[in-house]
């Protein structure tokens, strides 16, 4: 594919009026912008740097549900995949048969489309969407296609739509200069943006353009430069909308050793199950099993290494969905997690974990974190069943036995029972077991 046709400096490709200009400026660029949410917030970039007849053969916002639902079909949820896959199926097909003939031997056709729900008034409702960009590389080529999710940050409706121009204008101008290596491709991306503004926890390529590449791998980019907090992996290891296996589910969560879930994990997650049935507590659904993986807690090589990472993440995905963070306190992941759901949460804790989160020796520049991380467990409806481990696992991942921490009595299979906290560590500890947010797992069948 030739250059866009611009006058583009190193200094002015990160500006957003350039891109969109550049972009006007390229004779053969020629498409349709479909949006709904949040205005015609990236086709309005287009339409007022000038030149906009080159680059613009329709803008339409189907905002009324009635009229979206006979545009598009009805069926779907308004801000979802597949209403953002049936919207660039519609308009991608209506511009060939409108156009193709006319101008497809000398025409690279693209469509871009966006569903979005910004904030609303209250400020109480899931502001996110799905941003799609559907193009050919070549005149009459087959077409590829890039799909984002995105979660908004801004605190207004306002500042929100503003960044989803930013985006749209830096998804069009990325796909087509910077599409060859993923860091260039995510930098363009964000220009002018921020993760506090907006994250992205989803990334598919698919077409001609990306053969052989992995858009997984891309999705572990994001989160590798800071560009995205979290991603959660389907049971086939697939980069899936959070709310799609988390919404209104209670969840089993493993805390991973390094990645690695305990030798044990299977009988672990079905004594836990067990055990938050036998609590009686109501649910229409039936607990999620769900392993976190902290990449500020794995082996270097593991940690910036996607393919690597991927590897891992493929074979923990026969346990249950994959929730990969790079947050660096495990309350954050709790307050991730109660995005999607606000059913129990239980919260799986090898005992050597469980003793390094309950130490301030391991906290030395954070005193008190202990009790903010535990004191968060009385927010909402959290317990943490602590697995019991044998003593020399315990030994191989705290490097030795915490001396005065454990009973003396204590035999090869340690237990949270086992554990004896210096004050005021033991009085929390107290307090937590009998508000029954803190547990122990007796009965898992085999122990690391």
């Amino acid at each position: 594919m030739e250059p866009l046709v611009s006058t583009l400096t190193p200094q002015q490709s990160t500006d957003i009026h350039a891109k969109a200009l550049a972009i006007n400026l390229e004779a053969s660029i020629y498409g349709t912008f479909a949006e709904i949410g949040a205005g015609q917030e990236v086709a309005r970039w287009f339409l007022s740097v000038g030149a906009a007849s080159g680059t613009v053969a329709k803008a339409i916002s189907a905002y009324d549900k009635a009229v979206s639902d006979n545009t598009y079909g009805a069926g779907t949820r308004y801000v979802s995949k597949e209403r953002l896959l049936a919207m660039l199926d519609h308009e991608y097909q209506l511009l060939l048969a409108r156009l193709g003939e006319a101008r497809g031997a000398h025409t690279r056709f693209f469509v871009f489309a966006d569903t979005v729900a910004t904030r609303n008034y209250q400020g109480t409702n899931e502001q996110h969407g799905w941003v799609g960009f559907r193009f050919q590389d070549e005149p009459q080529g087959q077409p590829n296609q890039i799909l984002l999710h995105i979660n908004l940050g801004d605190s207004t409706a306002q500042l929100q739509q503003q960044a989803i121009g930013t985006l749209g204008v830096n998804l069009i101008y990325a796909a087509h200069q910077h599409r060859s290596s993923p860091e260039a491709f995510l930098a363009s991306l964000f220009d002018d943006l921020s993760l506090e503004r907006i994250e992205i926890d989803v990334l598919e390529l698919t077409g001609p353009v990306f053969a052989g590449e992995d858009s997984r791998l891309w999705c572990l980019d994001l989160l590798r430069i800071g560009l995205s907090h979290a991603l959660v992996f389907d049971s086939e290891a697939h980069v899936v909308e959070p709310a799609s296996p988390l919404r209104k589910r209670p969840l089993i969560v493993e805390r991973t050793l390094r990645g690695h879930p305990g030798p044990s994990a299977v009988e672990a997650f079905q004594t836990a199950r067990q055990k938050f049935l036998a609590e009686g507590v109501h649910s229409d659904r039936e607990p999620l099993n769900v392993l976190e993986v902290n990449t500020q807690n794995l082996d270097s090589s593991v940690a910036s290494d996607n393919a690597k990472l991927l590897a891992m993440i493929e074979q923990l995905a026969a346990l249950g969905a994959v929730v990969v963070t790079n947050y660096p306190e495990g309350y954050q992941t709790l307050n991730y997690l109660r995005r999607y759901t606000t059913a129990p949460v239980r919260v799986l804790l090898w005992l050597s974990m469980f003793l390094q989160n309950m130490e301030d020796r391991v906290f030395p520049s954070l005193p008190g974190v202990v009790l903010e991380n535990f004191g968060r467990l009385l927010v909402t409806d959290v317990t943490v069943y602590v697995a019991p481990m044998r003593k020399e696992s315990l030994v191989a991942a705290l490097g030795s036995l915490p001396e005065g921490l454990l009973r003396e009595s204590s035999g090869d299979l340690v237990t949270l029972d086992d554990f004896l906290p210096k004050p005021p560590l033991d009085h929390l500890l107290r307090y937590l077991r009998a508000a029954g947010r803190i547990a122990p797992l007796e009965e898992t069948q085999t122990k690391p």
